[in-house]
């Protein structure tokens, strides 16, 4: 296994990046935070991209935020900026949930164009039971697709939402038995890149526009927040 914990690929127009911790089920440390932010930013503006796509190594797509690695006290503040780098960026961005997702790598999955997961996929933000608030603009996003009824139970009571659920409630595009996940998964993409590209972003850029300021302005609001405990917690 590479040790790399992000591996970046090429396929034609489309940047491929994988996180690659399997041990600890993809947990996402502050050093990929960083670097997960500086490729989506950087791909934003490179010609040569106009998908990125995001997936996990081996069972997990990712468990979330890694609660064991260390942290700088700038933690939350790039933490705000990963988030960030996903709500404005300007291409297609697209996640293949190939194992289940928790905490952080599913409240970023509605700021995703198009969600592929693997049927034994399922979603977990155990927020209140981790004494913390919701974070990646799920506040906002999970209400308005989900339903509020549903948010709640996911937010505020750690339900751990199976993929069959997550695909018929919106949170999932597409959904794919464990064996057949890549191959269909790419034939899907491949599609989707061969659109007419000024079409397909013009497309995604008028969709968002009424709402991605609710959007930056969720994050500070839930960051804020973060830092509140985060505080609190420093005193005691």
């Amino acid at each position: 296994m590479d040790s790399e914990t992000i591996i970046e690929t090429m396929k034609d127009n489309i940047k491929i990046v994988r996180l690659n911790k399997p041990r600890r089920k993809n947990a996402i440390d502050q050093q990929m935070f960083a670097r997960l932010t500086a490729i989506i930013n950087t791909a934003a503006t490179d010609d040569n991209i106009s998908i990125v796509v995001l997936t996990g190594t081996g069972s997990f797509y990712s468990s979330g935020n890694d609660l064991v690695a260390p942290r700088d006290a700038d933690f939350l503040d790039i933490l705000d900026e990963f988030i960030k780098a996903f709500i404005t960026f300007p291409k297609l961005l697209i996640a293949i949930v190939n194992g289940p997702a928790v905490g952080v790598a599913v409240t970023t999955l509605p700021l995703c164009d198009f969600v592929f997961a693997s049927e034994n996929a399922y979603f977990y933000t155990p927020f209140t039971k981790l004494n913390i608030v919701a974070e990646g603009c799920s506040t906002f996003t999970f209400p308005r697709l989900v339903g509020q009824r549903k948010a709640m139970d996911l937010l505020m009571l750690n339900y751990k939402m199976p993929a069959k659920e997550a695909a018929e409630c919106g949170l999932v595009s597409y959904l794919y038995k464990p064996e057949e996940l890549q191959n269909k998964v790419w034939d899907k993409i491949t599609e989707i890149s061969e659109l007419a590209e000024h079409s397909v972003l013009m497309t995604k850029s008028l969709m968002r526009r009424t709402y991605t300021e609710d959007l930056l302005r969720t994050n500070s609001i839930e960051i804020e927040e973060l830092k509140k405990i985060s505080n609190q917690r420093s005193k005691l």
